[in-house]
């Protein structure tokens, strides 16, 4: 197939952030999570990647931003691409796997103050969509979260959910293959080790 037949999207979970309760947007990455973002770099460099958007959370940005600049273009912030929001109150260590679960399971539920995985999913796909029609042919990378990734895989192979989340790392790294023509998933390949 040649390159112009299809769409890559590279998903890029954003590396190591020390978590901030209250400081979800402005919570930045580790030290860890800088060397993490200049592997990120030196991997996906050799994909001739054209185009960069991500979530609005700064951890998303900073993961995929050196990527951008060597290759000199700019990150494109889309709000809709932020994390699902768990609740409108924090959640203890102890119960929070239990509270995914719990999402996973039932996609019109949602904690109080929080995000259903339908509402989250819906928001998110549409810009997935839009980007599938506006860079038909282009490599694409996406800063991203675990959550909203998953969702977003979940809506086009229903196989992706709480299990595929849970295994996922930070960073971690999924380039999805588009068949431009009918726009048709063709794979979901991780890329990170």
């Amino acid at each position: 197939m040649s390159a112009e037949a299809h769409t890559s999207l590279y998903f890029v979970r954003h590396a190591e952030s020390q978590f901030i309760e209250g400081q979800e947007r402005e919570r930045g990455l580790t030290d860890q999570g800088h060397r993490d973002a200049e592997k990120i770099t030196n991997l996906l460099r050799a994909e001739d990647v054209e185009v960069f958007y991500s979530s609005p959370y700064l951890r998303a940005v900073q993961t995929i931003q050196m990527l951008a600049d060597v290759v000199g273009r700019p990150v494109l912030i889309e709000e809709d691409l932020r994390e699902r929001a768990l609740s409108g109150s924090h959640i203890k260590h102890d119960d929070f796997y239990d509270a995914k679960r719990q999402l996973y399971l039932d996609a019109a539920f949602a904690f109080p103050g929080g995000e259903s995985g339908s509402d989250a999913q819906a928001r998110a796909v549409r810009i997935i969509e839009h980007l599938l029609r506006k860079h038909a042919g282009e490599k694409v990378v996406i800063g991203t979260h675990g959550d909203i990734m998953t969702l977003i895989f979940q809506y086009y192979d229903p196989s992706f959910g709480f299990e595929f989340w849970k295994s996922t790392t930070m960073p971690d790294i999924y380039r999805m293959d588009w068949n431009v023509v009918d726009r048709k998933l063709l794979k979901i390949t991780r890329m990170w080790e």
